[in-house]
């Protein structure tokens, strides 16, 4: 299991995760969800089974995130081999919604969309980020575009996170920290060092501070070998 996805709903740790790499409906796997009274676990299964464990619209069913809206609605955007779906979770977590017009799964894969969908709102828009390129080349990266609905239309605006023949390669499948209460953003993502660059699952986590020009768009993120400064964060 990898790419787990923690949200806290009613006093509850849900934890979500990638099962087994399915590569078709006959193997047991998919994505599973399950819950703790504490962030650090215990973690119990919640289903005895997958939530999701079919291939639907071509999208493996790994890399989930999930997403609580500004209405309180919990979606899970998830999907590898290129292609990206939403659902919309039940209110605990043990099944999936259908939407208005009865579909379960909806597509919303944005041009360059590779894997490990991420979304966050910031001045009422919706900014839906992933990354594309290939995990195991040099050229995986993070890409992003921003929308009015947390089902787009995605338009895609660009790269914000990619290799540094100084510092680093293969610079992707991230995750943000926002700080309670502030517009200060941090990234934080897995890279491979240059002296491994031939060495597929040779990763590093890392992290930058993201940071907004004027009219909105996430400035470039520049990988450095320092990170950020460590510093506290009052709840």
């Amino acid at each position: 299991m990898w790419a787990p996805s923690i949200i806290r709903k009613d006093g509850k740790y849900y934890f979500f995760f990638g099962a087994n790499d399915i590569q078709n409906e006959d193997e047991l796997g998919g994505i599973g969800v399950a819950v703790a009274d504490r962030p650090e676990g215990p973690y119990k299964d919640l289903l005895g089974k997958p939530l999701i464990n079919k291939i639907v619209n071509r999208a493996q069913p790994i890399d989930q995130f999930v997403f609580r809206d500004k209405d309180g609605t919990h979606y899970m955007y998830y999907g590898g081999w290129g292609r990206c779906n939403v659902v919309k979770l039940n209110d605990d977590f043990t099944g999936l919604v259908p939407f208005e017009n009865g579909e379960i799964y909806r597509e919303v894969t944005p041009e360059g969309y590779t894997e490990g969908p991420f979304m966050f709102i910031r001045n009422g828009k919706y900014y839906f980020m992933w990354s594309e390129g290939g995990w195991g080349l040099p050229n995986y990266s993070v890409g992003y575009a921003i929308a009015d609905s947390p089902f787009g239309p995605f338009k895609r605006v660009g790269k914000i996170l990619e290799q540094d023949p100084e510092v680093a390669t293969s610079a992707g499948h991230h995750s943000l920290m926002n700080v309670p209460g502030t517009d200060e953003y941090y990234i934080v993502y897995h890279r491979r060092p240059l002296p491994f660059s031939n060495m597929r699952d040779a990763r590093m986590t890392c992290i930058e501070k993201l940071t907004f020009d004027e009219k909105g768009f996430i400035n470039p993120v520049k990988m450095t070998f320092e990170g950020v400064p460590a510093r506290p964060i009052k709840k």
